[in-house]
Parts: structure tokens; C-alpha cells; sequence
């Protein structure tokens, strides 16, 4: 996705400007036409020479130095750009431009451009977390600049904690991810607000004991991603997971079916579309203990009670939104879940046999069968989930068109 784009790389005065010049190498080698504006502090860590000869482009680092009198440098630049990147952003640069400051070859730039800006924030933990600082980056969201959240862990300057510039794969990532965002906007789904659960909760006995499932939440997470680079704007409410949150979709972790529950329906109302692929603890334990339950002679009886069953609520609830749920089924599939479409009020339901080989809980592949309430019926064979939820987001899609929801 990165051939052939024109990125300009903003560097500022931190000490992980060093992490810069690894970004610009990527993104060359990914086929990106790269050049590189410094301001002076940055100079003091990375020498501009380093930047040429990574970019094969001249630097940038002053705005009174004009190579070419036919042309002004900084709106030439301006215009050039396909993306900007600030990595690293530091304090001063966000205050900077939340102000509309351009006092150096940077701002100039930057105010300059119609370009889409991400900015990769840098800087010691207690400056990140200052009011002012967290104002200004407010502030710039709100004008529409993006952010690549800071990680958290060992900092340069002897702190723990959030404050160290995002990888540079990671910046990479993302910026593919928002060119193909920007590809799909003619997308069924670009804008729309998507809830999507995913994992399995947990269900409390005692401090040490729970009831769960073999859900691993790779079916949901695959569509958070798909959904997300169609344009998007997801949320992903998910149990508890080994998976690593896909880049630019909000995550609310949740522990147990109520939890879920309440996560659901408090944002229901502003969602466009609800993808339920959860699975969710039918039942929990109709009695908890606050302390260990000690082990004794003979057997333990544990009585059960109903769980809020969240789809047939949403079904109720539901005004304009297209609810999407799923049928993981051991037989009688077909016959199963389009009883579960009609009972709970669906618009699409999406069944599998968790009893087939590589299409259960936990695995890396899924096949599905598509049922949708209009009568169309699709099946996607056995692939990678990722792709399979690429097939789902098409249905529902094709499903959206057909009833211009």
C-alpha cells in the first residue's frame, strides 16, 4: 500500500529521533518516496547527512534556504505530500501546532498542507501525562490530526512508564492501514459506528475458580481489523484474550457476561452495527465465594442460573442498526441458526460447525455459512479468519445495499 506514496517525515528534538531513521528506511524499502524536514534540536541527535542518505532526498532543515528561486520550498513540500508523519512529536512540536505556530521549516510545512498529519508522540512519562500537553493533543484530534499512541516501558531518561516513540513497524503499520482506509471510502461501511464483541467471559466461583470456553476471540478481532480498514470506526468489546488489539480500533475489555452486557447496551443506540461474535457464558454460578473454597470429602454441587442473554435484548432494542450474530452450532446447523435469525430479530446470522476440523474455537481457520434476513444464504469454505471475516463484512455489506441501511 506504501509504493509509490509520498511521505514526509517530520523530525523533532528527542532523543528517540535515533528510532526516525530506521521509519525512513522502511518506508523506503516499502516502496515510498520519502523526504525528511529536521528542526534544529532534532539536528543535535541525528545528523541530517543520515536522512539523505537513507531517502536518497535532500533534507530539510531551514526555511530561509531556497534551492531552486522558481519555487518556495516548504509549500512546495506542502503540496507534495501524500502523508505527513511527526515521529517523534515531541512536547513542544503538539503545542506547537495546536496553536498555529510556524516558526521554523516544520510548522511552516505543516501549516501549509492539505495533507492527512499522524503524529507519533515521544517524551519522558510525566510530560505526556501534563494537562497541558494532554490539551494540545486534544486539540489536535480535534483539528483532525492523528495520533500513534505512545508505548509504555523503560524510558531514556531512567522513568517507567508511556512515553517511548511507537515502533517503527508499528508506525509503518498504520500508515498502510489509513491509506487503505482512505482507499475504501466509497465503502458501505466507511463512517459507520461498528460495536463488535469477541472472546469468551468469565463466569466467578471464587478467587481461584471460574467457568469459561474455548473461544480464543480470533473470529472477532479479524472483523474489528476488516471492519476497521473499510473505513470504519470500531469498537471491539472483548473478554479476555491473548490477542494483540488491531491498530486503530477502541478496545473495552470486559470480564464476565454482565459486564459485557452493560458495555453493549450502554453504547447500542449509538451504533450503526452490531456484530455479536462472542461467546458468551450462557450461564454462571448462582452463588459466589469471596474466599477460596476449601477442598472437601464427597462431591460439590454447584447450581446455575441464566446469564442476561445480550442478542435477544439487542434484537428488542434494535430501531435502525443491522445486528449481526453468531451460531457456533454441533449439529443441525442450517436448521439452528436461522430459528436464532427469526427468534432474536436478526438481520444476518453467521453459523459454523465447531465440530469439523478447522472450524472450532482457538484454531487460525474458519468456514461459516452466511443466512441473512432478507433469504440469501452464502457459504465461505475453510480459510484463515482474517479472510473469512473479509467474505462476512461483504455480505453485510451486500445486505446494507439491498435494504439501504
Amino acid at each position: 500500500m506504501l509504493k509509490d506514496k509520498k511521505i514526509v517525515i517530520g523530525v523533532t528534538g528527542g532523543i528517540a529521533a535515533f528510532k526516525a531513521a530506521a521509519l525512513t528506511s522502511k518506508l523506503v524499502q516499502a516502496g515510498a518516496h520519502v523526504k525528511v524536514i529536521m528542526t534544529e534540536s532534532a539536528t543535535e541527535f541525528v545528523t541530517p547527512l543520515t536522512f539523505q542518505a537513507l531517502s536518497r532526498e535532500p533534507v530539510y532543515t531551514n526555511t530561509f534556504i531556497e534551492p531552486d528561486p522558481t519555487k518556495i520550498a516548504h509549500i512546495e513540500l506542502a503540496d507534495w505530500a501524500d502523508a505527513f508523519i511527526i515521529a517523534p512529536a515531541t512536547a513542544n512540536i503538539i503545542g506547537k501546532l495546536a496553536n498555529g505556530l510556524a516558526d521554523d521549516m516544520l510548522t511552516t510545512t505543516l501549516l501549509a498542507t492539505k495533507a492527512p498529519i499522524y503524529m507519533a508522540p515521544a517524551m519522558n512519562v510525566n510530560m505526556y501525562n501534563q494537562p497541558a500537553v494532554q490539551r494540545n493533543m486534544q486539540q489536535l484530534m480535534e483539528d483532525g490530526i492523528q495520533f500513534i499512541d505512545a508505548n509504555a516501558g523503560y524510558l531514556a531518561c531512567g522513568w517507567i512508564g508511556k512515553g517511548r516513540l511507537a515502533e517503527p513497524e508499528e508506525i509503518v503499520e498504520y500508515l498502510e492501514q489509513a491509506f487503505i482506509r482512505s482507499d475504501n471510502k466509497g465503502s458501505h461501511l466507511a463512517g459507520k459506528s461498528v460495536l463488535i464483541t469477541a472472546g469468551p467471559t468469565q463466569e466467578k466461583i471464587d478467587p481461584v475458580r471460574y467457568f469459561t470456553n474455548h473461544s480464543s476471540g480470533k473470529m472477532g478481532y479479524a472483523l474489528a481489523k476488516i471492519a476497521y480498514l473499510r473505513g470504519a470506526d470500531v469498537t471491539l468489546i472483548t473478554g479476555p484474550t491473548n490477542i494483540e488489539p488491531p491498530l486503530g480500533v477502541k478496545v473495552v475489555q470486559v470480564l464476565s457476561a454482565q459486564d459485557m452486557y452493560q458495555e453493549v447496551i450502554e453504547r447500542f443506540e449509538q451504533t450503526d452495527i452490531m456484530i455479536k461474535s462472542a461467546a458468551v457464558a450462557d450461564y454462571r454460578p448462582a452463588e459466589t465465594f469471596e474466599q477460596k473454597r476449601k477442598k472437601q470429602p464427597g462431591d460439590w454441587s454447584l447450581q446455575l442460573e441464566r446469564t442476561q442473554d445480550i442478542l435477544a435484548k439487542l434484537g428488542a432494542l434494535k430501531q435502525d442498526q443491522v445486528l449481526i450474530g453468531f451460531a457456533a452450532e454441533t449439529n443441525n446447523v442450517e436448521e439452528n441458526a436461522l430459528g436464532k435469525l427469526e427468534r432474536k430479530h436478526l438481520d444476518v446470522i453467521v453459523a459454523n460447525d465447531i465440530s469439523q476440523e478447522g472450524a472450532g474455537f482457538k484454531g487460525d481457520t474458519n468456514e461459516v455459512v452466511i443466512f441473512t434476513k432478507d433469504g440469501h444464504r452464502f457459504e465461505v469454505p475453510q480459510a484463515q479468519k482474517v479472510e473469512v471475516a473479509d467474505k462476512i463484512l461483504t455480505e453485510i455489506e451486500a445486505y446494507m445495499k439491498r435494504n439501504q441501511s
